[in-house]
């Protein structure tokens, strides 16, 4: 039987950031479980370039509970590492390399747990499911969603192994990321009132989405269990012009929203639309009919919030030993299956402190604290009987 530090091990020597295939680990997985007997669905992308994986073990029936993690990493490029990012590195007590925290630690534990959960009379099925995509905006488990949806059987809980010490988790922000493209007119700088200055116009947007962040970090929007505790709106990219005499014809940027799971994103993007339409739009094309602001969006995932009363939350209690249930900052899958009405929460070894940063690491420790969690969660599903 591998232990969670040798399956992290395999796990880590695949270079599954997001832009390569995941396969090569996916079909690690599929051979594992296989071995151990347990069927594995795989759901491939349009160009079967990548896949999710699907598995489910224990009785018949709906229900039960499912362990999820993302196997796709970022980058590691332009990062100062001291030691090899896809070979695993172990110095007192930490195990170092890219997604040790994010998430691989998890899955490798999820994997070492297979055999307790198959050596046990579980009352209610365990589903397992590894995706992919999930750095560059959620994309892959939306098709696995996709399947899980017409599936008769269904788990009822998912619990997503993101870092998170092991501390109970029952909430985070969601994200809308959008594109913002100006087309102006250009013209010799001399005569600057004969063109449209692209620029110009994407900072009158952008100090609309200013105010408009603002206006939701009034008190009266605030939401004490997350932090920040508003709904933000930044700019975090732009890119316009060609040279200083010349009017510039195009700019555009990126933005984004991160909203408390009770507000839209959308209503930030229709709002600032309208403004784009109605204020500048006409102006600009005053002088240039041509002219024209389009939005295209980029990416975006729904928060979570899943209530400390719900049968998810009383699960997470009774596994970590703590019913001081909080939320974190960064996003996760966790939006998407609740929406699937699958009730999610977040729980996993390592800290997201360590995660997208050279030497990443997990500890020891906490891997072991996690093969404990699991073993706990098989010995839950068998009470449930």
């Amino acid at each position: 039987m591998k232990t969670s530090r040798k399956l992290l091990e395999q796990l880590v020597a695949f270079n599954t950031t997001s832009r390569e295939s995941n396969l090569a680990l996916i079909e690690f997985v599929r051979r594992y479980l296989s071995e151990l007997g347990v069927h594995c669905e795989l759901i491939h992308n349009d160009t079967r370039s990548k896949a999710n994986l699907y598995a489910r073990l224990g009785p018949a029936g709906g229900g039960g509970v499912m362990l999820s993690g993302h196997s796709d990493v970022v980058p590691v490029d332009g990062q100062n590492w001291s030691v090899p990012p896809f070979a695993l590195t172990e110095r007192d007590g930490k195990l170092y390399g890219r997604g040790t925290a994010d998430m691989k630690g998890f899955i490798a534990c999820m994997l070492a747990a297979v055999p307790h959960f198959l050596a046990r009379p579980l009352a209610q099925p365990l589903h397992l499911a590894i995706s992919y995509d999930e750095e560059v905006g959620c994309l892959g488990v939306r098709s696995l969603l996709d399947v899980l949806s017409r599936c008769p059987e269904k788990p009822d809980i998912c619990l997503i192994g993101e870092p998170t010490e092991l501390q109970p988790v029952i909430g985070h922000k969601g994200k809308l990321s959008v594109r913002c493209e100006v087309q102006g007119a250009a013209c010799h700088s001399a005569y600057a009132p004969q063109g449209v200055n692209a620029i110009e116009y994407a900072a009158k947007l952008i100090h609309h989405l200013t105010k408009t962040g603002q206006r939701l970090a009034a008190p009266e929007r605030q939401d004490a269990r997350f932090d920040p505790p508003f709904t933000t709106v930044q700019t975090g990219v732009i890119q316009g012009g060609r040279a200083l005499n010349i009017v510039p014809a195009e700019c555009l940027f990126d933005f984004e929203v991160r909203t408390l799971p009770q507000d839209d994103a959308q209503e930030v993007t229709r709002d600032l639309e309208d403004y784009a339409r109605h204020q500048l739009l006409p102006q600009m094309q005053a002088v240039d009919r041509n002219a024209a602001i389009r939005f295209h969006p980029l990416s975006s995932y729904p928060g979570l919030y899943t209530a400390a009363q719900s049968a998810a939350a009383r699960l997470l209690a009774h596994l970590t030993g703590s019913e001081a249930f909080s939320t974190v900052a960064f996003g996760t899958e966790g939006g998407l299956f609740h929406q699937a009405g699958i009730a999610s929460v977040i729980c996993g070894p390592g800290s997201m402190a360590q995660g997208h940063k050279p030497d990443e690491f997990i500890t020891v420790d906490q891997l072991d604290a996690c093969d404990a969690m699991l073993r706990r969660l098989a010995a839950w599903m068998c009470r449930e009987a």
